[in-house]
Parts: C-alpha cells; structure tokens; sequence
C-alpha cells in the first residue's frame, strides 16, 4: 500500500482521538481495513469536537486526505465498499485481540503486549461505533478491556502481582474521562510471547465493578499459539463467542455507500471553510 502524506501536529483540542489514529498508524500495512475505519471514526469525532478552528480544520482536511486515499487504494475491498462486511471484520479483529489479551491475562502472564492488546481493543470498539450503536456486549468488553489494561499497568509500575483473571471491582464515574488516556508509550508490535520485564508508561487510574469475562478461546493468528484455559470460576456476565460472526444492525444494509456519503459531506463543509481537497473521485 502506497505511503499517504503526513498529519499535521495534533491539535489539542483531538487529544481524544490521539489513539486511535496511532492504532490506524500500526495497522496500515497489518489490516489496511481496520486504518482506514479508525480513522474514519478519527475524523468523525473530530468533526464533531472543533471543525471551526483553523488548525482543527487543516487537521481535518488533511486527514479527509488521507481517507479519500485509503478508500482509493482500497476500492474492491468489500470490507470498504460494503458496511456489514467492514463492521463484521473489524468486530472480530477486536474481539480477537481480546480474547488474546484476556487468555494471557488467565494464564497469569502479565507483560506489556498484553497490555498493549487489551486498550487496543478497547481503541476498536470504539471504532465500531461508526456503523452505528454498540451492543450491550461491546460497551461490556470496552469498559472491561480499559480497566484491565489500567490496573495491570498500575500493578506492575507499582511492583505488585495483579490477580489473574476477572476481579472484583468498584464502579468509577470517571472512566469516560479517562477513555483517551494511557497507551502513549505501550509498544507497537503485534503481541509477542510473554516477558518478565515491563516498562511502566502513564495509564489512568480506575475501577469498575460486576464485570466478569469468560475465558476465550483463540487467540490471533499471528500471536503464541494455544493459550491454557483458565480454571478459575466464569460468570455469565458476558459470553464472546469467537466463532459467530456478529450480530450486524440490519440498516447497515444499503444500496449507497452511508460511509461515502458522510465523508462527501464533511468534505464540502471543510471546502466551505476554505480548505479544498487534494483528491478527489470519493462517491
């Protein structure tokens, strides 16, 4: 895939943002498909963040330009050009990457990959929401997956051993604020074998409570292989069910792009405040 043109500097007004157009970065050449919907849901959220400001609005032009490059190169993906194909790939890509992260967590091996996999995943549940409304089940996993990725985090910088597992834990009202937070030194390389050794960077800090999570059972292709299941107790709170594809909201089904529509609009309303496309050719 051909490089695209660089960002400007991030305003700081889209520090929320921050991170899930880094995972867009990593995936450009492991899964084109999951780049280009998180930045989708980058520009989406920035649009609706400050699309007023002239460095919010050169950010925004600029990263239209690199969708509209994307969807070129990626024109005959039918994850691209078919929504129920796009959300499909990306809700497995996620859960996948959870269900990594949570069977290294049972296992109890704590490192920082791990880490790593759980807030990406919570980062790609959030990209879901593109296709519109999450399902009771994600907005679980999400909240779940953040939390975790923060108290092992906080654990191992702290020298203490986390407990393996789902934990008991106390409801926070601040985790929305806390959501964009953490993972800006986490690594960059697809999940590896376990370590001892950790690297504390800056993760939030909170706690959530009566969230459980059932042992998955695979892990990425590209990760260790077969992961010991965990003997500890499960709860029925949520149920991944790694080999169904998922549920996908009916409307998704259309005879237009919903995706190139919006992004003709943004356009036009980025061009209305004076900054014209590069590239052109989107619908």
């Amino acid at each position: 895939m051909a490089a695209l043109a660089p960002l400007p500097p991030l305003p700081p007004q889209f520090k929320s943002i921050q991170h899930h157009l880094r995972t867009a970065q990593e995936h450009d050449k492991r899964d084109p498909v999951v780049a280009y919907y998180c930045r989708l849901y980058a520009m989406q959220t920035g649009m609706k963040i400050d699309s007023k400001t002239p460095e919010c609005r050169k950010f925004l032009s600029k990263l239209m330009d690199q969708l509209e490059a994307l969807k070129k190169q990626l024109g005959d993906n039918e994850a691209i050009t078919q929504e129920i194909v796009g959300s499909a790939h990306l809700e497995n890509y996620a859960l996948k990457m959870f269900l990594y992260a949570d069977n290294e967590d049972r296992a109890g091996r704590f490192h920082k990959n791990m880490i790593k996999s759980f807030y990406t995943a919570s980062l790609l549940i959030d990209v879901i929401t593109v296709f519109g409304e999450l399902t009771d089940e994600n907005v679980k996993h999400r909240k779940y997956a953040r939390w975790k990725a923060t108290y092992i985090h906080n654990c191992l910088k702290n020298g203490e051993t986390p407990q393996a597992g789902p934990v008991g834990i106390e409801e926070d009202n601040d985790v929305e604020e806390n959501e964009d937070a953490g993972a800006t030194s986490l690594p960059t390389q697809p999940p590896q074998p376990s370590s001892s050794t950790y690297d504390p960077s800056s993760m939030p800090s909170s706690s959530f409570t009566g969230i459980q999570i059932p042992p998955g059972a695979h892990a990425p292709a590209n990760t260790p292989a077969e992961v010991p299941h965990s003997t500890g107790v499960a709860s029925n709170t949520i149920q991944p069910t790694p080999q169904t594809i998922p549920a996908i909201d009916p409307t998704l089904f259309s005879t237009v792009s919903q995706v190139n529509l919006w992004l003709a609009v943004e356009r036009m309303e980025l061009e209305r405040w004076g900054y014209p496309s590069n590239t052109r050719g989107l619908c």
